[in-house]
C-alpha cells in the first residue's frame, strides 16, 4: 500500500482536497481508504440504536456489519493518543492507496496544502517530511522552494502526481514498529 499525509493548518483545504483526491485515483482504478485525525470527541453512534446500547452497557468494542459497510467503535477507559501507524495496521490489507488527514507532525511523506490567504506559517521550510506543495498560488509562498507545486484546484494533477511518484509512498509498517 501506498500512504501519503496531507498536512497543513486548519481551513487551508485538506479535507476538500482528500474528498476530490479519493475518485481522482478511484478512476484510476485504485482502492482508497482514510485516516483521519479526530481534534475533539466525536460519535458515529446515535442514541436509541443497538449498538449505542452496548456501548452504555460497557462493551470494549462493538463491531456492526451489513453486506454494505462495516463499522467498529472502540471505547478507551482512559484518553489515548494512536499513533497513525496504529491506526494504518487497522484498515484492509488490500488497499492501494492511504490518504492521512490531520496528522501534520507525523514521520510519513507528506503534501503540504497551504493557502495564499494562510494566517499561519507554512510547514515546509522546517518539515524534511514534506515533498510537495499544493498551494492556490506558487507565486504567493513566503519562502522559495525546490519542492515540486501542485495546484490545489485541480485534483487530478495531484492524483497523477502521485501516482507517477508512487514507489516514494510504498508503506513499510516494520519501520515504524
Amino acid at each position: 500500500m501506498k500512504v501519503v499525509a496531507l498536512a497543513g493548518f486548519s481551513g487551508s483545504g485538506k479535507t476538500t482536497l482528500v474528498e476530490r483526491l479519493i475518485p481522482a485515483l478511484q478512476l484510476r482504478g485504485l482502492r482508497v481508504s482514510v485516516v483521519k485525525h479526530a481534534h475533539h470527541n466525536f460519535d458515529i453512534d446515535h442514541a436509541g440504536k443497538d449498538t449505542f446500547r452496548h456501548r452504555q452497557a460497557g462493551a470494549f468494542e462493538v463491531v456492526v456489519a451489513s453486506d454494505q459497510r462495516l463499522a467498529l467503535m472502540r471505547e478507551f477507559e482512559q484518553p489515548v493518543q494512536l499513533s497513525v501507524h496504529q491506526l494504518i495496521a487497522e484498515l484492509y490489507a488490500g488497499v492501494d492507496w492511504v490518504l492521512v488527514e490531520g496528522f501534520k507532525d507525523c514521520d510519513l511523506l507528506k503534501l503540504e496544502v497551504w493557502r495564499s490567504h494562510a494566517v499561519k506559517p507554512a510547514l515546509y521550510p522546517d518539515d524534511d517530511f514534506i515533498v510537495a506543495i499544493v498551494t492556490d498560488s506558487a507565486t504567493a509562498l513566503p519562502q522559495r522552494t525546490g519542492l515540486p507545486l501542485l495546484d490545489l484546484n485541480d485534483a487530478d494533477a495531484v492524483a497523477a502526481w502521485l501516482v507517477a511518484n508512487e514507489g516514494r509512498f510504498d508503506y513499510r509498517p516494520e519501520i515504524f514498529a
